[in-house]
């Protein structure tokens, strides 16, 4: 036990590092603050959810004493109480007969990225920013300031905008924000899971054999946080603002979902490595608009639920 408590003591103080480089400002130094949640979520699924708290504490501890306490709150819910859950959740299981366990099922831990994800960022958002009308007033001069920056290096695509128009426009970039940024925090969450889970694999400590990732289908429960997301984008301030952010983190889940989907239909068949080569290309350079396409096929795969494998009764 004191052994794997000094383990976590570790992964905390290097999570805390990666965090800490950011200062610098450099391209390794972004890459650095990236890759900070794996070490937590390595101990926590390579020894014990217990040894991955140590790791969030201590990383939190360590960053409010060298920074600031707010820098180590920030650090606390953005990196490693997100790190530290989806660990636990990872390695949630139960035995359903002698040597035989039944492993908490990926689709319900991707809709548990998603609540994640949302969760962790309005939170950050609201300890950042104060009132819901500062946050406001930073995100449009932000995009203000990149929309003048665009115009300044392509010039004929700023042609004919007016002051009001560049004010609608950063109002508009405001308020779909948090599910610009859910859907990022969701697709980053969702890689550090999985590259956390391989690290340990390779290691030979991860405790569960390794899922079926093309397999992945959300419960349709799931779906709710859809709804509830849409509901409360009616709401003033940061319950719409968290409304948003719900929207934009299962879109990502769903994309996901669509993703595995696809990998799934695919297998057996003829010309399967070319037309995910080609289709990962599409991805990559359109963006939002093949998540949005991904997204939707999610949605109708979840809806119809044709790859839906017999429902095990709910983990407790």
């Amino acid at each position: 036990m004191v052994r794997h408590t000094g383990i976590g003591v570790v992964a905390g103080l290097a999570s805390a590092l990666l965090i800490g480089v950011v200062v610098q400002a450099t391209p390794l130094a972004l890459a650095l603050y990236l890759l900070a949640p794996l070490p937590i979520l390595i101990v926590a699924m390579g020894w014990s959810h217990r040894t991955g708290l140590v790791a969030a504490a201590s990383g939190t501890l360590a960053l409010a004493i060298v920074a600031s306490p707010l820098r180590g709150l920030a650090f606390l819910v953005s990196t490693a109480l997100p790190a530290w859950w989806l660990g636990y959740l990872a390695l949630l299981g139960r035995e359903r007969a002698p040597g035989q366990m039944e492993w908490y099922p990926t689709g319900r831990l991707l809709a548990w990225v998603a609540v994640t994800a949302a969760i962790a960022l309005i939170v950050v958002v609201m300890l950042s920013s104060g009132d819901h009308a500062a946050y406001q007033e930073r995100v449009r001069r932000l995009a203000r300031a990149m929309l003048q920056l665009q115009m300044q290096e392509a010039p004929s695509r700023g042609a004919g905008l007016e002051e009001d128009d560049l004010a609608r426009i950063s109002e508009r970039v405001a308020g779909i924000a948090p599910a610009i940024m859910a859907t990022t925090f969701t697709l980053l969450l969702t890689f550090y899971l999985w590259a956390g889970a391989r690290v340990v694999q390779i290691s030979g400590r991860l405790a569960r054999p390794w899922p079926d990732l093309p397999a992945t289908t959300l419960p349709r429960r799931a779906l709710w946080g859809l709804a509830i997301g849409g509901g409360l984008t009616l709401a003033p301030g940061y319950a719409g603002a968290f409304g948003v952010a719900l929207i934009g983190a299962f879109a990502a889940a769903l994309a996901l979902q669509g993703l595995a989907a696809i990998h799934d239909r695919s297998r057996g068949r003829p010309g399967r490595t070319p037309l995910l080569i080609g289709l990962y290309v599409l991805v990559f350079l359109t963006q939002g608009v093949a998540l949005a396409a991904l997204a939707l096929f999610g949605l109708v795969d979840a809806l119809t639920g044709r790859r839906r494998p017999v429902q095990a009764p709910p983990m407790a």
